[in-house]
């Protein structure tokens, strides 16, 4: 008979959700939402490149077709990749803003209409090739992206993208726009609120295709009132293919190219953010290399581009908010996207119907998407020290100056020409500040790094917590815990510690990492709940403070009698006395509770039990260490609780 094989190490790992290949139904209606979501900020670049220059109808048809089919193309070397091109995680590929200004520019500059297209599409293919080969050198320079500005650039991606949203909720920009229209308001309002019923009352399947559900169910709406139209259907042929240099033979200006490697390198910064975001949406490790795989892919593409007549790529931010909505993590459905884009492309009749979405429907389903881009910020954000006063300046300014030129556009106007591709972004301009704070702050120059201990005026700051010797470090930090100093001594063995997130880590790891014997001592060196010797302070001050915060040093005698006993039949029944990190309990009654629950336990159970409550007390009275150390961002911290 014979020996069956044991499954080797690639059999056994799980698939990662990215790498799922769903049914091809759910492919198809997944892909198709994305599509829907990303078809208007798809085709409003050419719109307005095609208005500015001065181009015909048929010519912006032809561009808007050239736009899809190669958005599609994008998009799947984006998602499924090959060789060294495509980071594999489900991003959408779309024609980058920051690029219109320069475009409209260059354009201009060689006498509007297709002689501008021609220079257009000459700068965009060198700067796609340039973008392709500088992938692995500035991805490299992937250390410059810690959370504090991987965080700050998601979340101003999202928050700078709503006011798009906003504007298709009023009707569309420009002369479309009526906020005071209470139909538009209706259909905003009506489709986001549909998406947020469906993903409260329903699971599953359904729960996915919420954003698509609220843009069929909006639209049809819509359309048996009257405000959304199909007439452009028929108009529309069956098939128009777009061939490359359909306009004519690419032109090369040497200004031209170096604005367009310009906005390729600013992108970059985008794309970045983008592909970080989507690492935290769908839990994937985001290393050098998948930097470098997903610039190349947007450097190809952005070449491609201008060969089928189209314009620079990046990934698209407003379908990163759709994976994190819909929890659909699979790069196969984006894949799938691509392959409807390119059929869109191929047909214009197809892509008449989509746009007929009526603007406030879209505009209702963005502002969901949108968000939720800057919720991934906020998460990201979560991870950042911002006891370290320079976190907070980092993020502050550069989400602040984003916020400034997205809600006043024209700030561009007041700055040079060569600026204007700075300033005339919110994304950029934010993204750069981020970039370059973190530089200024974290790698130029020397900082002793957040207050992590001490007193106003006679702080102890972590790069000084560093270079302490294992006397002085024991005596800063001995009052976290009561009694023995073990633990802190096996702490200073862990320096140098990165951040204070990573400094109250090594006391929590030396606590457990005790001998039963050592964590035995510790726990009895605990004061008993609601003694007098904590409230006269002769178990020290900190547990003065710990006990006090709950009332347990002023109890009535009928409460400190009811705590005595419990804690005395703690103490005969497992030998050491009751830990309770009474700051976490929400009144006097739940300590009795606790302590009466735990009476019922082993002592194996409460010896482990009892050495998490310490691990709790000490994170308290960590905090205590950096509230002092800290008054400006308590007292900030504090306002913002209230």
């Amino acid at each position: 008979m014979k020996r069956s094989q044991p499954p080797t190490a690639a059999a056994q790992r799980p698939q990662h959700p990215v790498d799922e290949v769903l049914p091809v139904p759910k492919l198809a209606v997944y892909g198709m939402q994305h599509v829907l979501a990303f078809y208007a900020g798809a085709v409003i670049v050419p719109i307005l490149l095609a208005s500015s220059i001065g181009l015909s109808t048929g010519q912006l048809i032809h561009l808007i077709n050239a736009d899809l089919f190669t958005c599609g193309i994008a998009s799947i070397i984006q998602s499924v990749g090959f060789w060294k091109v495509g980071v594999r995680l489900p991003l959408l590929q779309g024609v980058t803003f920051t690029a219109v200004s320069p475009m409209i520019a260059i354009a201009v500059a060689a006498g509007g209409g297709t002689d501008g297209l021609l220079v257009i599409y000459g700068a965009v293919i060198v700067a796609g090739l340039a973008t392709f080969l500088v992938a692995p050198w500035f991805s490299r320079l992937i250390r410059f992206f810690p959370p504090v500005v991987t965080g700050s650039v998601i979340t101003i991606i999202g928050l700078a993208l709503l006011p798009v949203a906003a504007a298709d909720a009023t009707g569309g920009a420009g002369p479309a726009s009526d906020p005071t229209s209470g139909r538009n308001l209706a259909y905003a309002v009506g489709t986001l609120a549909l998406i947020v019923v469906i993903q409260r009352v329903f699971k599953g399947f359904l729960a996915t295709i919420a954003v698509l559900v609220g843009l069929v169910t909006g639209t049809l709406v819509a359309w048996a009132l009257g405000d959304a139209h199909f007439t452009s259907v028929g108009d529309a042929s069956w098939a128009g293919v777009t061939t490359p240099f359909y306009f004519g033979w690419p032109q090369f200006s040497f200004a031209a190219i170096v604005s367009m490697i310009v906005v390729m390198m600013i992108t970059a910064v985008e794309t970045t953010g983008d592909v970080f975001a989507t690492g935290e949406i769908v839990e994937k490790r985001v290393g050098r290399e998948d930097i470098a795989r997903a610039l190349r892919a947007d450097g190809l593409a952005t070449s491609i581009g201008g060969v089928l007549n189209s314009f620079p790529y990046t990934c698209f931010a407003e379908n990163v908010g759709l994976v994190r909505l819909t929890r659909v993590k699979s790069r196969w459905v984006v894949a799938t996207a691509g392959l409807f884009m390119i059929l869109i492309g191929l047909v214009p009749k197809a892509g008449a119907v989509v746009a007929g979405i009526p603007a406030p429907v879209l505009g209702g389903a963005a502002l969901a998407m949108f968000a939720t881009v800057a919720v991934v910020g906020f998460q990201t954000l979560s991870k950042v020290d911002f006891h370290d006063h320079r976190n907070v300046v980092i993020v502050a300014t550069s989400v602040g100056l984003a916020m400034y030129v997205t809600a006043q556009p024209d700030v561009s106007k007041a700055v040079p020409d060569w600026a204007e591709i700075i300033f005339g972004s919110g994304i950029t301009l934010g993204s750069l500040t981020a970039i370059v704070l973190n530089i200024v702050f974290h790698h130029i120059g020397f900082s002793y790094g957040p207050a992590v201990a001490g007193q106003p005026g006679d702080t102890v700051r972590l790069d000084q917590v560093n270079q302490m010797g294992r006397e002085e470090f024991v005596e800063t930090f001995a009052g976290l815990f009561q009694g023995p100093r073990w633990m802190v001594e096996a702490a200073w063995e862990k320096r140098p510690f990165a951040d204070t997130h990573a400094l109250r880590r090594s006391f929590q790891e030396a606590l457990f990492s005790g001998s039963t014997e050592r964590q035995r001592e510790l726990i009895e060196a605990y004061p008993q709940l609601g003694s007098d010797l904590v409230a006269d302070g002769l178990s020290g001050e900190a547990s003065l403070r710990d006990q006090a915060a709950r009332g347990l040093t002023s109890l009535a005698e009928s409460d400190q009698d009811a705590l005595a006993q419990v804690t005395q039949a703690y103490r005969e029944r497992f030998g050491f006395p009751l830990v309770i990190s009474v700051r976490d309990a929400d009144s006097f009654d739940r300590i009795l509770e606790e302590g009466r629950e735990r009476l019922g336990n082993c002592e194996t159970q409460e010896h482990a039990a009892a050495l998490i409550e310490i691990a709790k007390i000490a994170g308290h009275r960590f905090d205590d260490f950096l509230q002092v150390a800290n008054p400006i961002h308590t007292a900030r911290t504090r306002g913002i609780k209230r």
